[in-house]
């Protein structure tokens, strides 16, 4: 299992109907994309990046294909040219330490 991030700046003047229609559209194409277990979005209350997105993967594999695709190159290029600036990507895998989650006792 991998975890991808994307953060980002939204340009200023951004058109926000635009944006969220966007995004709106972008996260149900990922929602319906093979081997992905989860989907997050988070705003940065202390400033830049302002926007995180958090996907889950099965695999490393999964994600490439993804990645790769036509649907998330042409939503990749629009969020570029249109809404965001200072875009990276960064992949996470689990830890050798601790590979799963750890909640406090009860």
């Amino acid at each position: 299992m991998i975890e991808v991030a994307l953060l980002y700046d939204l340009d200023r003047g951004v058109d926000q109907k635009a944006y969220a229609e966007w995004a709106k559209k972008t996260i149900g194409q990922v929602l319906r994309s093979p081997g992905l277990i989860e989907f997050r979005a988070q705003r940065n209350l202390l400033g830049s990046p302002q926007i995180r997105s958090i996907s889950v993967w099965e695999s490393l594999a999964d994600w490439q294909n993804f990645s790769q695709s036509e649907t998330w190159q042409a939503a990749e290029a629009e969020l570029r040219g249109k809404f965001a600036s200072a875009l990276r990507v960064e992949l996470w895998g689990p830890s050798p330490m601790v590979p799963d989650p750890l909640k406090p006792g009860k």
